[in-house]
């Protein structure tokens, strides 16, 4: 199998971006669904990986500034079939490396994936250290108040 094309989003990956994050069987609830509206506003923050052949989108991730030294990665998804080879690490890295060369050091994420997140380097934080405009998109969640994700946060 071909190693797949990490790149910056398309406009023709849009489609594929909000079907990968509204389908409940890739993620089972781990990722809060976007809008076309959303996805399409914040293009520019995703990342995605595409098969070589077929360029069919595996996997996608967003990087998501928030305030002066602080950004979010979000929206982190791979296809099942696609699980297991190391997509979601790659997409994370990306996002990792463009936070520093926009001179962001201070990188966290909202997760249920807690192991996957320390492997790389993150670590626990209380949700109450980050600005409170962190939460505007809680409201849109099915879980909403009963929240079952943890802060994390690394320094680079």
């Amino acid at each position: 199998m071909t190693q797949p094309l990490l790149r910056k989003a398309r406009i023709g990956d849009a489609k594929s971006i909000h079907g990968l994050l509204l389908n409940p069987g890739e993620g089972d609830g781990m990722v809060l669904p976007r809008s076309f509206n959303q996805i399409y506003s914040h293009l520019r923050d995703f990342f995605v990986v595409a098969d070589r052949d077929t360029g069919a989108v595996l996997g996608c991730c967003a990087l998501s500034i928030c305030w002066d030294n602080l950004a979010e990665i979000r929206s982190l998804m791979v296809r099942n079939e696609a699980r297991g080879r190391g997509l979601g690490r790659l997409l994370v890295d990306a996002c990792l490396s463009e936070a520093v060369t926009l001179g962001i050091f201070r990188v966290f994420v909202l997760t249920n994936q807690e192991a996957f997140f320390k492997k790389m380097g993150f670590e626990d934080t209380g949700k109450d250290t980050l600005p409170q405009k962190v939460w505007a998109d809680c409201v849109n969640c099915t879980k909403f108040p009963d929240c079952d994700e943890v802060a994390m946060i690394m320094e680079l």
